[in-house]
C-alpha cells in the first residue's frame, strides 16, 4: 500500500507539472494577450516599463523557468487586467461560493441519483425503468450550460415562479441564506450527475442481485427487503463511493458555465473572464488549480477502492 500511495503521489507531481509546462508554453506561442491592448495608446517608454513588469521582454525559456520558480512557492503573478488580483487572493475571496454551489449540486446529484437508481432497479422491466433510462441518456446527452440556459428562459420575466436568474448571496447569508438564489444553479448543474449516478446504482444492483451471496441469503429464508438492504444495496456502494471523488472534480469544472450563465461571483465566472481576456498569469495560475483538484481525486478514487472493497488488495508489487 505505500509504495502504491508513493508511486501515485510521484504521477501526480509529474502530471501537473506536465499540465503547467503545457499550459505555459500554449498561451506563449497564440500571438497578444491582455497586456497588448492595454498598452497600445501609451508611449514607447511607458509601454517598455509595463512589458519589463511583467516580464515578457525576456526569451520565453528564461520566462518559463522565472514563472515555474514562482509557482513552486504559490506565486502566478499578478493579474494584468484587475492590477492587485492573484490567485490566492481571487480563491480566498471567491472559493467559497463555488463550494457552496458545488456541494449543493453534489448532494442533490448523488441523492436524487441514487433513489432513482434503486427504483430502477427493483421495478426493472417496467415503464418506470424506461421512463428513468430515457431520462438518464437525455440529461447525459444535453450540456449543462443548455439546461441552465433553458432554465433562464423558462423563470425570466412575469411568467415565471419568483426565482431569481442571476446573482448569489452573499454577507451573512453566503453558506446558509439566500436559497432562492441557489435552486436554478444547483439544478442545473446535478441533472447530469443525477443521471450518472442513476445508471451507476442501477447497473450496480443489478450486478448484486446475482452475486452468489445474495443467492445464499435467499435461500436460508431472508426476507427480500433484508436481502436488499443487507446485501444489494451495500454492495452496490462499492463503485458508488469510488466514483465520488471524480464528481467532486467534475462539479468543480463542470460549474465555470453554471456561474457564468447566472452571474455568480465564484471561481469558475472569474477563470471564464480571464479566458475571455487572456489574462495570461491568472489563466495559467486557475488551471493548475483546477488541474490539481482533479489528479487528487483521481488518486483518492484509487484508494478508495482498496479501501472499500476487500477483495482488491493495492500493493506496489508487480504480478
Amino acid at each position: 500500500m505505500a509504495k502504491f500511495l508513493i508511486r501515485r503521489f510521484i504521477y501526480m507531481i509529474i502530471t501537473i507539472f506536465l499540465v503547467f509546462t503545457a499550459t505555459f508554453f500554449m498561451l506563449a506561442a497564440i500571438p497578444g494577450n491582455a497586456l497588448t491592448g492595454k498598452i497600445a495608446k501609451l508611449p514607447e517608454s511607458s509601454q517598455q516599463r509595463i512589458i519589463q513588469k511583467y516580464g515578457y521582454d525576456k526569451p520565453v525559456g528564461e520566462r518559463y523557468v522565472v514563472t515555474l520558480g514562482n509557482a513552486l512557492h504559490g506565486d502566478f503573478g499578478e493579474s494584468i487586467v484587475n492590477a492587485g488580483d492573484t490567485v490566492q487572493s481571487i480563491l480566498s475571496e471567491r472559493l467559497p461560493v463555488t463550494v457552496r454551489l458545488n456541494t449543493q449540486q453534489i448532494v442533490f446529484g448523488v441523492i436524487i441519483g441514487i433513489v432513482l437508481g434503486v427504483i430502477a432497479a427493483m421495478r426493472r422491466g417496467t415503464a418506470v425503468d424506461y421512463g428513468i433510462l430515457i431520462f438518464c441518456m437525455f440529461m447525459t446527452s444535453v450540456p449543462s450550460l443548455v439546461i441552465a440556459l433553458i432554465f433562464q428562459l423558462t423563470f425570466a420575466g412575469s411568467s415565471g415562479l419568483g426565482l431569481p436568474i442571476i446573482g448569489w448571496p452573499s454577507g451573512d447569508e453566503l453558506w446558509f441564506g439566500g436559497w432562492q438564489y441557489t435552486i436554478l444553479p444547483t439544478i442545473s448543474g446535478a441533472l447530469f450527475y443525477v443521471a450518472g449516478y442513476a445508471r451507476t446504482t442501477k447497473i450496480a444492483m443489478l450486478d448484486s442481485i446475482y452475486q452468489e451471496c445474495t443467492t445464499t441469503a435467499r435461500a436460508i429464508g431472508m426476507s427480500e427487503s433484508e436481502v436488499v438492504i443487507h446485501h444489494v444495496v451495500r454492495n452496490s456502494f462499492i463503485p458508488i463511493i469510488t466514483y465520488l471523488p471524480q464528481t467532486i472534480a467534475g462539479v468543480l469544472s463542470g460549474s465555470l458555465f453554471i456561474e457564468r450563465v447566472f452571474s455568480i461571483p465564484g471561481v469558475g465566472n472569474y477563470y471564464v473572464e480571464c479566458i475571455s481576456s487572456r489574462d495570461i498569469p491568472m489563466v495559467l495560475g486557475f488551471t493548475v488549480f483546477y488541474s490539481c483538484i482533479t489528479v487528487v481525486a483521481i488518486f483518492a478514487s484509487d484508494v478508495l477502492y482498496g479501501v472499500v472493497d476487500p477483495r482488491i488488495k493495492i500493493t506496489g508489487d508487480k504480478r
